[in-house]
């Protein structure tokens, strides 16, 4: 009896250290759901846009001068960490307390992720290909149109939760002034 006692007490407590190792602090949710959507600022409005217009550059081996990255490895690269940071919110436990920022941050990924991969991957081949510039504001100006007033209704409901979460757990942010606000 005594044996059973203490193999159901050591099994309780192996259960209770492995659940409390699947939880993630409160630092690591707001860090999850909020900060990493910092990734996403500039969506279908001019931050994002810049960058296509205006690739990094490398150096590549024989050349003399940099060459600019193609628009639409850019664009992958960004595409890979962005599908990231959704999985790794994805994984989160959703607790009642941490709902509030990862309902609206899953939906902010869940927006912009198809136009990223639609939209977004035609406007950077139409830079790649040399496409005329009308097409290419054409289509920026529909991207813009169709997707920022809503894009800007999510982030800064993501933002503002993540402040009142930020708040109730004593997070230090700095919120930059010049956020989607």
């Amino acid at each position: 009896m005594k044996k059973n006692w203490l193999l159901s007490f050591a099994v309780i407590a192996l259960c209770c250290c492995f659940n409390s190792c699947n939880t993630a602090t409160p630092e690591e949710y707001f860090d999850i759901a909020v900060l990493n959507s910092n990734m996403l600022a500039g969506f279908a409005n001019d931050g994002f846009e810049r960058q296509l217009e205006s690739p990094p550059a490398m150096m590549v081996a024989g050349q003399d001068k940099p060459v600019a990255e193609k628009r639409i490895d850019f664009l992958q690269t960004q595409l890979h960490f962005i599908e990231e940071d959704f999985a790794k919110l994805k994984d989160l436990k959703t607790t009642e307390d941490a709902k509030i920022i990862i309902e609206p941050s899953i939906a902010l990924y869940e927006y912009v992720l198809p136009v990223y991969k639609k939209e977004y991957s035609e406007l950077a081949n139409l830079y790649d290909d040399n496409a005329p510039k009308e097409k290419i504001a054409a289509l920026k100006q529909s991207i813009h149109d169709k997707y920022a007033a809503e894009f800007e209704t999510l982030y800064n409901q993501l933002i503002s939760n993540g402040k009142l979460y930020a708040a109730k757990h004593t997070i230090k942010v700095n919120w930059n002034v010049g956020s989607a606000e």
